[in-house]
């Protein structure tokens, strides 16, 4: 008898033994399948990326600008000023197509936690597309162009509002995290989708639309001041109303062209930030800095730009 229950319990043992190695192994295999997964969507984010991570000031110029040129020394004398003088210790480089200007301006908005504009908060914006078509006439927002979406016909308001619903969202969730670390993981994941950031842009794209049309009907109306930009815009032969605008600048945006000057303005007025670009083809002059902001609108958040040609725009990291 008592053989058999020291057989028993020398079989329960190495049962136990055995589960425990078990469960030993299965540990190691989900730690080390969890480690390979976290090392693949980091690669996965880092080579998607569609802002980079910050990197030292003169570091990139130097081996971006390391040529004997005219050129490259003007570059290396505007980046040692930009350092020095504008206290900008590192760069973000930003992916070069034509959403450039959008990219480097949600990010920095995303990435610094700034709240929704205000306006957003007195304006149903998911009706907006609708709101313009049936409340105000402008039947013709459905020949907007989403990219290299030349023509989606009667799609476009489903679009539209599908773009907005994506932008208010994710501007919620990033904006709510108090956390900069957890913020900063979220804007690498959401800069690493190109299909998601593009509807960023289009929702961005179609903001800016619809600030050109309130502000041209107070115009016509003559009962509101309208931001001094505004005019320039309206007085180009390209877009003399919100229709041309749409036609011949806004819907380009993104396939063709980035932003003008005027657009600047238009994009810091819409999102309620103030933009300042930092021209380093203009070194030395009276133009190499430059704020997109009415003087009433100098209490927003800020936002900065850097770049060599005025097509490509990267992010400056100012270290004070």
């Amino acid at each position: 008898m008592l053989q058999a229950v020291k057989g028993q319990f020398a079989l329960t043992m190495t049962l136990l033994a055995t589960a425990l190695w078990c469960c030993r192994q299965l540990y190691t295999y989900i730690a080390h399948l969890l480690k390979w997964w976290s090392r693949y969507l980091q690669r996965k984010f880092t080579n998607n990326q569609s802002v980079s991570a910050e990197a030292d000031l003169l570091g990139y110029c130097a081996k971006e600008w390391k040529e004997e040129t005219e050129q490259a020394k003007h570059m290396r004398k505007a980046y040692e000023e930009l350092f020095w003088r504008y206290h900008v210790k590192s760069v973000r480089q930003v992916s070069g197509d034509n959403y450039c200007v959008l990219r480097a301006v949600l990010f920095q908005i995303f990435s610094q936690g700034i709240p929704l504009p205000s306006w957003t908060k007195a304006t149903d914006v998911l009706k907006l597309p609708e709101k313009l078509l049936y409340s105000q006439g402008c039947n013709w927002i459905q020949q907007y162009s989403f990219g290299s979406e030349q023509y989606t016909g009667s799609n476009t308001l489903g679009k539209l509002r599908r773009c907005i619903e994506t932008l208010r969202s994710q501007w919620m969730e990033v904006s709510s995290i108090k956390d900069q670390y957890e913020r900063g993981n979220l804007c690498n994941a959401l800069f690493a989708d190109e299909s998601l950031e593009h509807k960023l842009y289009e929702a961005i794209k179609f903001i800016m639309l619809y600030q050109v049309i309130e502000a041209y009907e107070c115009l016509n109306r003559k009962q509101e001041c309208i931001p001094r930009f505004f005019n320039q815009l309206f007085v180009r032969d390209t877009s003399l109303d919100p229709l041309s605008y749409m036609m011949n600048h806004l819907n380009a945006i993104g396939e063709r062209r980035g932003l003008d000057q005027v657009e600047l303005f238009l994009l810091g007025h819409s999102l309620e930030v103030k933009i300042t670009i930092y021209r380093l083809c203009k070194f030395n002059s009276a133009v190499s800095q430059e704020s997109y902001a009415e003087m009433y609108q100098r209490d927003w958040p800020e936002v900065f730009l850097l770049t060599e040609d005025d097509r490509h725009y990267h992010i400056p990291i100012i270290s004070i």
